[in-house]
C-alpha cells in the first residue's frame, strides 16, 4: 500500500487519539504529515515525536477551529510548512464532541458544534483544493452515530450526517480531477483520552456485545482504513462512507 515518496498530508485534530494514529500511519507510508492542533501543543509535539522516532517527517501547526479566520490561520501555517509543495492528502479529523440530548444543548453549544464539525471541514476543503494536485485524496472522519438513533448525540449526529453528504457531493464534483472524496465512520473507539469512559462498569461489555467483531475499536483500526483510502489502491473508491466500527449494532444481540 506504500505510496510514492514525497507526498504530503494535512491531518486536523492530530494531537491525540484517532488523529495521532492517522498521522503516524500515513508517515509510515513515507508521507510528510502536517499535524494540526487547536490547543494541545504538548499532544501535537508528542505526535510529531512519535512520527520522527519512526523515521517519518511531521510538523505541528496550530489553529483553533470554529472561530473567525480559523481557515486562514490554518493555511498560513500549512503553506509555510509546504514551502511551495502540493498538498496531496487531507484528513478532516478534528471535531467537537457531543453536547447532550435535545433540551440540554444550548444554542451556543449547537453553533460551536456545527462551526467545528461542519463549517470548518467545508472551508478547509475549499482552501486545500488550491494546493491539491489531480489525483489527491480527501477523507473526513464521520461516525456511526449517523445510522444509530442515540438521543444523547442528536446534534452531533446531525453534524456527521452533513459531512457524509458533503463527501458524496464533492466526490461527484471533483471526480474529473481524479480526486477521491470519502468519509470513514468509526464506532466505539477507545483512546487514551476517553479511556475513563469505557471504564464505567459494564459499558465495555455492553458495547462489545453489540459489536460483530466482539471488541472495542482502537485508533489504529480507523487509521488503517484512512491509509487505504489515501493510497493508490483506493483510486476507484469515491463518494463512500466506510464503516470502521467492527460491525457495531448490525442487528439484535443473540
Amino acid at each position: 500500500m506504500s505510496g510514492p515518496v514525497g507526498r504530503t498530508a494535512l491531518v486536523t485534530g492530530a494531537s491525540r487519539g484517532i488523529g495521532r494514529a492517522v498521522a503516524a500511519r500515513l508517515a509510515a507510508e513515507r508521507v510528510m504529515v502536517l499535524v494540526h492542533f487547536g490547543t494541545d501543543a504538548g499532544g501535537a509535539a508528542a505526535t510529531v515525536d512519535e512520527v520522527e522516532r519512526a523515521g517519518g517527517t511531521a510538523l505541528a501547526i496550530r489553529a483553533e477551529l470554529g472561530v473567525d479566520d480559523d481557515v486562514e490561520t490554518l493555511f498560513a501555517g500549512v503553506e509555510d510548512a509546504l514551502a511551495g509543495r502540493s498538498l496531496d492528502i487531507l484528513v478532516n479529523n478534528a471535531a467537537a464532541p457531543p453536547t447532550g440530548p435535545l433540551g440540554a444543548t444550548t444554542r451556543a453549544q449547537f453553533d460551536h458544534l456545527f462551526a467545528v464539525n461542519v463549517r470548518a471541514p467545508y472551508f478547509i476543503i475549499e482552501r486545500a483544493l488550491h494546493l491539491m494536485p489531480d489525483g489527491g485524496r480527501i477523507i473526513t472522519i464521520s461516525s456511526v452515530a449517523t445510522r444509530m438513533a442515540n438521543p444523547a448525540q442528536t446534534s452531533f449526529a446531525m453534524t456527521k450526517a452533513a459531512v457524509e453528504t458533503m463527501s458524496r457531493t464533492l466526490a461527484h464534483q471533483l471526480g474529473a480531477r481524479g480526486i477521491t472524496v470519502n468519509a470513514v465512520a468509526p464506532g466505539a473507539t477507545r483512546t487514551p483520552a476517553n479511556g475513563a469512559v469505557f471504564d464505567m462498569p459494564g459499558l465495555t461489555e455492553q458495547i462489545t456485545a453489540m459489536t460483530a467483531l466482539d471488541r472495542l475499536g482502537g485508533p489504529d483500526d480507523v487509521a488503517d482504513v484512512v491509509a487505504f483510502l489515501a493510497s493508490g489502491a483506493a483510486r476507484w473508491v469515491t463518494g463512500q462512507v466506510i464503516d470502521a466500527s467492527g460491525g457495531l449494532f448490525l442487528g439484535p444481540c443473540v
